[in-house]
């Protein structure tokens, strides 16, 4: 297995804080995260804005959420439990989670 890959956060940058939340499913994943705030296992997002994610495309929506700094991942048996960065990107980049997560907040509200 490949080791899992996190850049410190003196590293994360908003432009791949950006992209990984450019994507819905994947802002989707990130906001339940930071809300629960506790570990979870990729499994338990099979099922993200009410459509089935295969497998592969969590793993890669993972994937892409990691390597921006916002989650931790780590390998416990067969599953990779979670966590949001959330605390440090927060103190790194001041109100910029939060303005993203109520922009789609708000548009899903819209869209409702």
């Amino acid at each position: 297995m490949r080791p899992l890959t996190h850049p410190s956060i003196e590293n994360v940058r908003v432009e791949a804080i950006l992209h990984a939340l450019s994507d819905p499913v994947r802002a989707a994943i990130y906001a339940e995260m930071q809300s629960d705030g506790c570990p979870q296992s990729c499994s338990s997002f099979a099922s993200v804005r009410a459509r089935e994610i295969p497998k592969s495309t969590l793993s890669q929506h993972f994937r892409v959420l990691r390597e921006a700094g916002l989650i931790h991942s780590e390998r416990q048996g067969v599953e990779m439990r979670n966590t949001s960065r959330y605390a440090e990107v927060e103190q790194r980049f001041p109100g910029l989670i939060c303005g993203i997560l109520n922009a789609y907040r708000q548009q899903a509200d819209e869209n409702a």
